[in-house]
């Protein structure tokens, strides 16, 4: 996700599309003497990458590299594809139907007024209003007795993030008060809409929709105000330290919630991506600074002098403001926020359950720009393992293994349990070599380099290794990645997916890379500014990466704390009519996509794909599909455009991905849950209308969706989607 309260006018505000990770650790065509490439795959040099995807077995023995998946007999999609379209509508397949369960504003009790299309609500009104930019979100069943109840469908709680405040409409009377200084007011309302809220939903008598119940004793927001507990490795660390909290313990709030996760015990996880939204830093900040410092907060992203789009430091001398400027200001940390920016970055606990428990930052998962943080099921007597991916380009994919190992008896322990699990353990970052291995790298203190002594970075201890563990992935020599947003582990086989949404940054392989830019490699396979000629005979130029991909491993021996794995490509974004070199995947009119954002596995085993697109947007609004994946090593080499190998998976058919719904003018479809039963599917829509103004709205959405003619302002909203004859989604 790329949203920008502001536009960034200079080069020190805040892109996330910015790249920050310039360390010079090898790329995989580097480091391997001999890249793989399609004629000596052909000629047997596939051989060591088959008995790597496929555990010694031949490739013949798939079925050949460009064979479609056979689904299996128990999933088969049961719906028409969906057109590609633009209207202001979210259009779903015949036979089945929308309602809107709440969007930006809606009260979640009774006594505040209901949403009134004038951004007139209070801002305090919004600890208690549903927050905007709905993104990540889970369903989690809950029992007649207020426990967490896995195997339930027809009530439960459903916990939404709030990742960004759509500026220009929405939230505000007359949009964003110009200005140098932002209005306190206005600055107040924006912190309260980010963050989270946690509601009850309820079936009614009959039928499979979903209603929220205002009022529920467990509707609840935490915003970027509520007080959060910092655990693990950087507990009490002096990175930590702050005027708010000088031991180190404790924060406030959670910021810019993109993907999230959960935990078998029964909390959700939220994460937080573009938290540089909100952060600023002085001119000649450096000088106060250590050299070692400077470095860490350059590679996150935070040179001196630097302005954040959302300016909410310049909102006056209260501390609710103040407290976004990482500049040195006294005589020690604990009497300024010079460490404001290490407390964010975290995957964040919350238990939903308990709306009097205070959350948490699990520090032991590591800092970075947090995506979503996605479980691999739980396995009695083995150790929770929770795949990450760090959404800016080049950087990586991470993994983190607990230490203790799961017991049943745990589910329902509240924020004791996830302190069992997730504030222990070892986080591992992946190197993803040319032949389809890999290997997940330990970002251990102590070990491998990352020590005091290290002459790029002296490491302290392990707050330091997990609070700047950009840093030490890069030391490792970890693979450069397109964007790792969202993943799932597909829970029919264990194999975990992640979607790599973009790169323009990329160069011709036979080109010279010039700052941070990258050459292709087989993980990443797309070259930079190469023209290539599609079927109806047109011409493009196919700048970087731009439609992303879908990668996949299987952890080896099956084993999900494995250290080494087998990886291929599942899908390649591509317009249908692109050239073979470009549509590897051999997308048709029935399921091509750009830009896969949102992945989520549902508990049938049925993978949704969401996007969040900018390079086909002139011929369709986002979308989400629906897939029967195959499995790692179902396809075979492949080269794409610019003449990169690569390892694909197996050509999709429209028996196995079909595009399931279509989402209003400009906005990013995103977030997903399913309920156990299969028969009621939650969605987000995000900044519909988002290059709209308020004096010419682009959008209506959610209003166009019942009312013909909307004038109403849009409002980022979370959709229910059932079938008329109740029956199971999808299939």
């Amino acid at each position: 996700m790329t949203p920008s309260l502001h536009a960034p006018t200079t080069p020190s505000e805040y892109d996330d599309n910015e790249i920050v990770n310039l360390a010079s650790n090898p790329h995989m065509n580097d480091l391997l003497a001999a890249r793989l490439s399609r004629r000596s795959a052909l000629k047997g040099g596939v051989s060591v990458t088959a008995g790597a995807l496929l555990g010694g077995l031949s490739l013949t023995a798939c079925g050949g590299s460009d064979d479609p998946v056979e689904a299996p007999k128990a999933l088969a999609l049961g719906f028409a594809a969906v057109a590609k379209n633009k209207n202001d509508l979210v259009t779903v397949p015949d036979g089945y139907q929308v309602s809107i369960l709440h969007a930006l504003g809606d009260p979640l009790h009774y006594g505040d007024e209901s949403w009134k299309h004038d951004g007139s609500e209070t801002a305090d009104s919004y600890n208690r209003r549903v927050g905007d930019g709905h993104d990540g979100m889970y369903f989690f069943g809950l029992s007649d007795d207020g426990k967490y109840q896995a195997e339930r469908s027809d009530r439960g709680l459903l916990a939404v993030n709030h990742e960004y405040v759509v500026g220009p409409y929405s939230l505000h009377p007359a949009g964003i008060t110009a200005g140098a200084a932002r209005v306190p007011s206005e600055v107040e309302k924006e912190i309260n809409a980010h963050g989270v809220s946690v509601v009850e939903v309820k079936r009614g008598s009959t039928g499979t929709d979903m209603s929220m119940v205002r009022g529920s004793r467990f509707n609840r927001r935490v915003t970027s105000a509520t007080e959060i507990a910092i655990t693990g490795p950087a507990k009490g660390s002096a990175l930590m330290k702050t005027r708010f909290s000088p031991d180190g313990t404790k924060t406030r709030g959670t910021n810019n919630n993109c993907a999230n996760g959960y935990t078998p015990w029964g909390t959700y996880l939220t994460c937080e991506e573009n938290w540089l939204n909100v952060v600023s830093r002085a001119a000649g900040d450096n000088a106060q600074r250590s050299p070692k410092e400077v470095a860490a907060l350059n590679r996150y992203g935070l040179p001196e002098n630097r302005k954040s789009p959302y300016l909410w430091d310049t909102a006056g001398s209260d501390d609710l403001f103040v407290r976004w400027t990482s500049s040195v200001t006294g005589a020690s940390a604990a009497e300024d926020y010079r460490n404001i920016a290490n407390t964010f970055g975290w995957v964040v606990e919350i238990d939903p359950f308990n709306p009097t428990a205070t959350p948490a930052k699990r520090t032991a998962l590591g800092r970075i720009n947090h995506e979503g943080a996605w479980p691999a099921p739980a396995v009695a007597g083995l150790p929770i393992v929770i795949y990450m991916g760090d959404d800016a380009r080049n950087e990586y994919i991470y993994k983190f293994v607990s230490k203790a190992l799961w017991d049943a008896k745990d589910v329902n322990g509240g924020m004791a349990s996830g302190a069992k699990y997730l504030d222990e353990g070892t986080l591992y970052v992946a190197k993803f070599n040319a032949d389809g291995t890999g290997q997940w790298l330990e970002l251990g203190f102590g070990k491998n380099g990352l020590d005091t002594g290290n002459t790029t970075y002296a490491f302290a201890d392990q707050a330091d290794v997990v609070t700047n563990c950009r840093i030490a992935a890069d030391i490792r020599g970890a693979t450069k990645m397109d964007r790792p947003e969202w993943g799932g582990v597909n829970p029919l086989n264990g194999e975990a997916y992640m979607t790599l949404t973009n790169n323009s940054n990329r160069v011709d392989p036979n080109a010279t890379p010039t700052g941070s830019q990258l050459k292709p490699d087989a993980a990443n396979p797309r070259a930079y500014s190469d023209t290539y000629t599609n079927a109806d005979g047109s011409t493009k130029t196919n700048k970087g990466n731009v439609n992303g991909h879908i990668i996949r491993w299987r952890e080896a021996g099956g084993s999900v704390a494995a250290t080494s794995f087998a990886w291929d490509i599942y899908l390649f974004g591509a317009q249908a009519d692109a050239a073979a070199n470009v549509n590897l995947s051999n997308l048709t009119a029935v399921n091509d996509f750009s830009s896969p954002d949102g992945l989520y596995f549902d508990p049938r085993g049925l993978l949704w794909i969401q996007t969040d697109d900018g390079a086909y947007t002139d011929v369709t609004n986002c979308m989400m599909l629906a897939a029967v994946p195959g499995k790692v090593g179902d396809g075979g080499a492949a080269t794409a455009v610019g003449g990169t190998a690569t390892i694909k998976g197996a050509n999709a058919t429209g028996d196995t991905v079909r595009r399931f719904l279509v989402g209003p003018k400009e906005c990013e479809i995103t977030g997903i849950a399913v309920t156990p039963d299969g028969k009621t599917l939650f969605f987000n829509v995000q900044h519909p209308g988002e290059d709209g103004k308020l004096t010419a709205l682009t959008s209506n959405w959610p209003d166009s969706q019942t009312t013909a003619g909307s004038t109403k302002r849009p409002r980022s909203a979370t959709v229910v989607v059932t079938r008329k004859d109740g029956g199971a989604i999808g299939v």
